[in-house]
């Protein structure tokens, strides 16, 4: 373990704008002239790049590149990390990558970093030519040695992209070497042998869809590689492998997954990359190389009629299968009649032999022996033709190295800005916080535990490729069968666990994962766990409801994977036996006695066994959101449902008011809703017919509204001239106007901003394993997990009771954090800077300590589900010592479920929240 050493002192950075806009007050208020100066002024601005990290806009893309890389298309693995999010929509705060933004992977690596500028990569050339350059004018080679390989950085022969894929392969060789056998080894020297040239197209090839061709002709590169045709050589070229003491197994442990696929093993030779002229046999992948155009021409030529490019691919597959079947009728036809002139003529007669249409004689003898459709054949030969030769990377080399990324990033998923955020963030002239650095290398025991790991990766793929289709019977008949096959493995792994904490240690070597909770994401289990968990909510699709509370039952009986799911298994299993599990378990019980009873008696007989089982069952559902409100493990968000049934069920159950539990000091309350009037601008329509029509565009459901800040109506003071602005500021302008707060329109920025604040040296200083891997992290990797709380529970408890007591403590944690960083402007997920030390002083101070200390846990349980849905508007009033928030919805908006979700959270702990409603008291139309 080594300790990470401080940044050197440079000047400070400019800070990113935070997340909210302070908006001040207009003039004729005098709010400030009791006041020190505010800060400045914050502008909320998107964090997402608009270019890659090479600087290429989105359309500047070479033919086939994309951004989020992921798996193979067949087999793509999803991401594991913060499981409970659909897609975490947290933010990017200070320049530091405090979420996943929409649409963009991010591993749990990248996130913990900081964001790294696209001009990046030019600053990294650069670096390395003056480095170079230096070490000439001091006498020295004129080199800079990367990585354990010894290759020389020279300026145009190096690459950002090489070295940051080298140095995930150099560092998994160097610390996890017992993950790899004797023919990846080899594999991994035919790569070092590789030429510079050979290595970056690769690499490149390898940030595209690899499942794909690619024209050698259009893949460009030409200021990289100067020779395509040796480097495409060098990847196609076949390398001889040795046998393998470890070799892939075909089958993993029973109910492990699927088989490891054929074509993702390595064999006794093997390519970096396929030929066309040898691999490329289907007309889909053919085609795929033609635009549509290029399609349209030789469906011209060929007769073939289709609109676009999915219509000109099946006439083109079904003329193949006419022209195929014809084929095999006229040669069948043929040698009938030529056995029939054989017979009439004699043996002296020479056979009749097929004319050839348009195949020619080699395509037509497989015809003839069944090999295959000749016309579909004829169709790729074509395609081929006008494409020239292409390329593909080999899928088993493909595989071997997703394998390293995967042990390297330590997640299923990375990004083209993955390979690079290391390098990079070693550029960037930022101050990041001390902590101690532990890269663990018993993550995976051993080599089994990766390929069962992997293995469960893939099931877990092919699970959730099921539920996205369309609800069938057969759909779901599929998920079940996956749920037959993990589920013995998984109680096995599971059993395990429980033996290796009894004491047990031979039980825990076949479990194959790390004591740490965040090691214990690398376990197959976790993964199985989650299978689990997703099909488990098919069997209640299926109506197999007792099946399906034995499973949930299974899953609360251990603790050790996914706890954060337990306060929805909690919710599951009661529902199930409130209303269902009567049904499953009631049986019809004959009458004794020697008359058989009547038709009136089996009835009241049956109608009195339901109501038994009923009261059963509700009497089981009681205790079990009892367990589920009294379990650690449970986050605060499902208490609140979970007191509404007990309160149900025990009305249901007639039990003694006295005996009732009684949950009045948590009861949720609506927000309290509030109609604020402004003056909305809306823009005339620029397709109507008649431009003299005064009407506005119809409003959009979610679309961002324009309105005039400066007070509404007669409120507005004429010297104050009103400019165009959001709904939230109109609103924040009106509650400081009207009611004199002061506030921030953050969307969670202050509260994150607190959280930092509050919780640095738990972040930092709290010594958790594997959990800071890079001297250049923003957060420890596990606070976008479900792992972070477990693993800091103790010390997250202790320092929210010193909160909710009072006496100062926040106050003293703001002060001696900010006298420590803020000259430095360390990063640190989540804090801003900018905002201003006597805001967050007088903020705390308003702040009500129960309630401050139930936010910050709610966050600390579930940071990256969390991180959005909290209120428009922060606001304090330093007078009466409080504070509220504010939720701005205009007349098309509506409440999200994480909105919903905070508010119930806020009012529980006693903290006043608005639902502002804007509404228009004029209406402007501007051109």
């Amino acid at each position: 373990m080594t300790t990470s050493s401080p940044m050197p002192t440079l000047p400070p950075r400019t800070c990113t704008p935070a997340t909210g806009t302070r908006i001040k007050h207009p003039a004729s208020t005098h709010f400030y002239d009791d006041q020190p100066p505010s800060s400045t002024k914050r502008l909320r601005r998107s964090l997402s790049l608009e270019s890659g990290p090479s600087g290429q806009s989105p359309d500047s893309l070479q033919d086939g590149e994309r951004r989020p890389r992921l798996a193979r298309a067949e087999t793509t693995i999803s991401g594991d990390d913060g499981d409970e999010a659909p897609g975490p929509e947290a933010e990017a705060e200070g320049g530091v990558a405090a979420g996943r933004a929409s649409g963009d992977c991010r591993t749990e690596l990248e996130t913990a970093m900081p964001a790294v500028s696209t001009d990046a990569l030019a600053d990294y050339e650069a670096s390395k030519a003056a480095h170079a350059a230096d070490t000439r004018e001091a006498g020295g080679e004129g080199e800079e040695r990367l990585g354990p390989d010894g290759r020389p950085w020279v300026k145009g022969r190096s690459s950002i992209y090489v070295d940051a894929f080298n140095l995930a392969l150099d560092t998994v060789l160097a610390d996890e070497a017992h993950l790899v056998d004797e023919a990846e080894q080899a594999v991994f020297r035919c790569w070092r042998e590789l030429s510079y040239e050979a290595q970056y197209l690769y690499v490149r090839l390898f940030l595209r869809k690899t499942s794909r061709w690619h024209r050698i002709n259009r893949i460009g590169y030409h200021g990289d590689i100067a020779d395509m045709a040796r480097a495409v050589d060098e990847l196609q070229a076949p390398h001889a492998l040795p046998d393998s003491s470890s070799s892939t197994p075909d089958v993993l442990p029973a109910g492990g997954g699927l088989a490891v696929p054929a074509e993702e093993r390595l064999h006794q030779t093997f390519a970096f990359a396929d030929q066309s002229a040898a691999d490329l046999t289907t007309l889909d992948e053919a085609a795929a190389l033609l635009n549509l155009e290029e399609l349209k021409t030789l469906a011209k030529e060929s007769k073939v009629h289709g609109r676009n490019k999915a219509e000109l691919l099946a006439a083109f597959k079904r003329t193949s299968r006419v022209q195929s079947g014809l084929g095999e009728w006229r040669s069948q036809l043929q040698r009938t009649a030529s056995e029939d002139t054989t017979r009439s003529s004699g043996s002296g007669s020479a056979d009749i032999e097929p004319d050839v249409d348009v195949d020619d004689a080699p395509e037509h003898e497989r015809a003839r022996t069944g090999g295959g459709s000749s016309r579909e054949a004829y169709f790729v030969r074509k395609i081929l033709g006008r494409t020239g030769a292409c390329i593909r990377l080999g899928l088993g080399a493909v595989k071997l190295f997703e394998r390293v990324h995967l042990v390297f990033y330590r997640s299923s998923e990375w990004t083209e800005k993955s390979l690079t955020t290391i390098i990079l963030a070693r550029l960037s002239r930022r101050n990041f916080p001390r902590y101690t650095i532990a890269r663990s290398a018993n993550v995976f025991a051993s080599r089994g535990a990766l390929l069962e790991f992997e293995a469960a990766l893939r099931t877990q793929a092919r699970l959730e490729a099921l539920l996205e289709l369309p609800t069938t019977a057969d759909g779901l008949g599929r998920v079940r069968d996956i749920l037959d096959d993990v589920y013995p493995r998984w109680t096995a792994l599971v059993d395990a666990r429980a033996a290796a904490e009894a004491g047990r240690p031979a039980a825990a070597e076949a479990e194959g994962g790390g004591d740490s909770a965040y090691l214990r994401r690398f376990s197959p289990a976790w993964v199985y766990t989650r299978i689990v968990h997703k099909a488990a909510a098919v069997l209640g699709r299926l109506k197999e409801h007792g099946r399906e509370h034995g499973v949930l039952t299974a899953l609360l009986r251990q603790r050790a994977f996914h706890p954060a799911r337990r306060g929805g298994w909690y919710q599951r299993k009661a529902l199930l036996e409130e209303h269902y599990l009567w049904q499953v378990t009631l049986t019809p019980t004959p009458t004794p006695g020697p008359e058989p009873a009547t038709a009136a008696e089996t009835a009241a007989e049956t109608a009195a066994a339901q109501q038994q089982a009923k009261k059963y069952w509700k009497t089981v559902a009681l205790a079990t959101c009892a367990a589920g409100l009294q379990d650690r493990d449970c986050h605060l968000l499902y208490h609140h449902d979970l007191q509404k049934r007990i309160a149900k069920l025990e009305r249901a159950l007639k039990v003694p008011k006295r005996l009732q539990h009684d949950f009045g000091h948590v009861a949720l309350t609506k927000p309290v809703e509030r109609v604020v009037l402004g003056i909305q601008v809306v823009r005339a329509r620029s397709d109507r017919d008649d431009e003299d029509d005064p009407r506005p565009a119809p409003a959009r459901r979610g679309a961002q509204t324009v309105w005039l800040d400066g007070g509404s109506g007669d409120d507005r003071d004429s010297d104050d001239p009103a400019h165009e602005c959001s709904v939230e500021a109109m609103c924040l302008t009106w509650y400081r106007t009207q009611h004199g707060w002061k506030g921030y329109h953050a969307e969670g920025g202050i509260v994150r901003t607190l959280f930092a604040y509050l919780f640095y040296d738990l972040l930092f200083a709290c010594y958790v394993p594997d959990v800071f891997q890079t001297g250049y992290q923003t957060c420890p990797l596990d606070l976008h997990s479900d792992a972070f709380y477990p693993a800091r529970a103790p010390a997250i408890h202790a320092r929210l009771a010193a909160i909710s007591n009072g006496a100062g403590a926040a106050e003293a944690l703001l002060r001696a954090v900010h006298a420590a960083h803020a000259a430095r402007q360390t990063c640190v997920v989540g804090l801003d800077w900018s905002f201003a030390l006597h805001d967050l002083l007088e903020i705390v101070r308003c702040f009500p300590p129960p309630a401050l200390a139930t936010v910050l846990l709610v966050l600390a349980q579930e940071y990256p589900l969390r991180g959005s849905g909290l209120p428009d508007l922060f606001l304090w009033h330093p007078g009466r010592r409080c504070v509220c928030f504010v939720e701005v919805k205009s007349a098309n908006d509506r409440l999200s479920d994480a909105q919903r979700l905070w508010i119930h959270v806020l009012l529980g702990a006693g903290v006043p929240v608005e639902l502002c409603l804007a509404r228009p008291s004029e209406v402007r139309c501007l051109p």
